[in-house]
């Protein structure tokens, strides 16, 4: 599936509906806060299952009550593309379930 990459003025349209991401270095990027390892754990768990879903993965870092994501599309020059957008979006949607911030 051939994603094309989107235009700066995309980019900082999606980020207004996506409040916590940015662009950083060519990646769309956030940080959550959670209240346990536990629950960081298990919101990297969903994180997973969602990039399986997509087949798109992020960079995702765990530490000690924190999940980042960092995720632009390679197969698309190392562009941000829909699909990068679509991973933040699903990302939101469940990251409240586990506490995070």
């Amino acid at each position: 599936m051939a994603v094309e990459p989107l235009s700066q003025k995309e980019i900082e349209e999606r980020l207004s509906e996506l409040p916590g991401w940015s662009l950083d270095d060519g990646r769309l990027t956030r940080a959550y806060r959670l209240g346990s390892h536990f629950a960081a754990v298990s919101l990297v768990v969903h994180v997973a299952r969602i990039q399986d879903e997509l087949d798109h993965h992020s960079e995702l870092t765990l530490g000690y009550d924190t999940v980042s994501l960092a995720v632009n599309t390679h197969s698309a020059g190392d562009a941000v593309t829909g699909l990068d957008v679509e991973l933040a979006r699903r990302v939101e949607v469940v990251a409240p379930a586990h506490g995070a911030r």
